[in-house]
Order: C-alpha cells, then structure tokens, then sequence
C-alpha cells in the first residue's frame, strides 16, 4: 500500500501541495484528475524525486518511502512522465533495456532474465517489430509504446502514467487501456493522471479529484473585481474528493470541479459517460 501523509510541496515558497493526506490501494486503477495547476504532476513527482517533499511523510508497505535510495525506489515504483522533450537517437530495444538499470550491478551487464523481461515488455507493448528501429525516427504514438515499454520494463508492482495516452489515436488508446486492465489483472497497482474524464470514469476503481485550495473564492473575487492580487499560485493544489467514480459522479464534485455536466449511455458492453 502506497501513503502520502500529510504532504506539501513547495517550490521557491510558492506553495503547490498543501497537506495531502491519499492511500493508493494495491491491485487497483486509481485515476488523477483535475484542473491544470493543482498539482498532479507534482504530486506523482514526489515518488521519484523531481519533486522534493517539504511537509509530510510517504510510505509503500509501511517503510519511508523518502529515506530509501533513488535505486531502491526504482524497483518498487515505475513512473513515466508527462513530457519527454528529449527524444534519444537510440535503438528501440536499447532504451527499453533502460529500465533494468535500476537492478544492474556496476558493470551493467544484463542477465538472461533481464533480457527476457525486456522482451516481453516489448510483445506486450506490440513493439518488437521495431526493436532495432532509431527511438526518434518513429512516430510519436509509437515512441508512447516504446517509453511504455521501458517503465513496464522495471518490472515493479507499482506503476505510474502521467497522460500516458498523450500522441495516441483512438486505436492506440483503445489499445492502451485494454493493456493496463491486463496488467491490473496481473495484479499490478497503476496510477494514472488523465484528462479524459470519460475514460478515468471507465476504467478506474477510484478517483482522486484535485483542485487549487480556495479556488471558487478566487474566481469570486475576481468576478467581483475586490482583490486584485489574488492569484491562483496562491492556491497549493488539495483533495476535492476520493471515491469509486459512481460516487464522485453523484457527487457532483467533478461538475463543480471541471465545470462540466455529463450523461450515461449503457449498452452490451457496459457503460459509457459522456461530459459536456
């Protein structure tokens, strides 16, 4: 089980998470959601170090979390990040051999159980057509696959997408999410940040609805014209709600959050939600 215990962020003292308090369940698709700006990606970044943890503990199967080594982290969580603006010049297969790094000795030399665990992170990924293919010669959904396969590639128990299914089709995203019900099947626990509310509803078991402290008093004051030196950084990022997705629906909080309303369709293949 993964505990973030009353945790803040702050960055040059501006505050981006106030005092987060969340357990991520094993075995479960926990989904992230919210506005740009309330700390999503910060959030997940604790968990490898991009982000520094100023207030506050995390913990994964009762241990600190913080006090273990960037290694050891590796093992147990893999995380890929939102944005990748450097697109290496390296064969397919060599960069998904990245995610063994954390279990290599210092003379890097890879064991025959490295390489099969690369191997099939790469068929399950529907990448080893492209093995000896350069990284940055390929299209950007592809590159998605081959960045997912070297986070599968860790072989941990706990994995973490930020927008996993940005540059994918629709088929590349159908694809997508029919691979991570595989892995939670396989008892993986994933986290996922998404903007796609209709599918965080779909897919996930729990929902963890984010928003800036004291946002609806900032949009009210700046409707009202009172304050003019409010700003949103003002606002560390905060909880709005955590629950099954039927129930932050019913809620309403993902209304109130996103401004947005939504309807329910259900055919043979379950239920679809539509957000307007």
């Amino acid at each position: 089980m993964l505990e973030f215990r009353n945790v803040s962020v702050s960055c040059q003292h501006t505050p981006i998470l106030n005092d987060i308090s969340l357990t991520f369940r094993d075995g479960e698709i926990t989904t992230i959601l919210g506005p740009n700006g309330c700390g999503k990606t910060t959030l997940v970044q604790c968990l490898n170090g991009a982000s520094t943890v100023t207030a506050g503990q995390i913990f994964l199967n009762g241990q600190d979390f913080l006090k273990i080594s960037p290694k050891e982290r590796a093992r147990e969580i893999s995380l890929l990040p939102q944005v990748r603006t450097i697109i290496p010049a390296i064969p397919v297969k060599m960069l998904v051999e990245h995610g063994r790094f954390p279990y290599l000795g210092f003379s890097r030399r890879k064991s025959k159980e490295d390489t099969e665990i690369v191997n099939r992170a790469m068929e399950f990924t529907h990448i080893s057509q492209y093995a000896d293919q350069y990284v940055d010669t390929l299209s950007g959904g592809i590159r998605q696959r081959v960045f997912f396969a070297m986070v599968l590639a860790q072989d941990c128990d706990y994995i973490v997408l930020d927008e996993p299914t940005t540059y994918l089709d629709l088929t590349g995203q159908r694809e997508f999410y029919a691979m991570i019900k595989e892995l939670k099947k396989q008892g993986k626990t994933i986290i996922l940040i998404l903007h796609d509310l209709s599918q965080a509803v779909r897919i996930s078991d729990t929902l963890v609805v984010m928003n800036r402290a004291g946002s609806r008093s900032l949009d009210k004051a700046a409707h009202a014209g009172t304050d003019s030196d409010v700003k949103a950084t003002d606002f560390p990022g905060s909880i709005a709600m955590v629950s099954t997705p039927q129930e932050c629906l019913q809620s309403h909080v993902i209304e109130d959050v996103f401004q947005t309303s939504w309807k329910r369709f259900t055919d043979e293949d379950g239920e679809y939600y539509f957000f307007e």
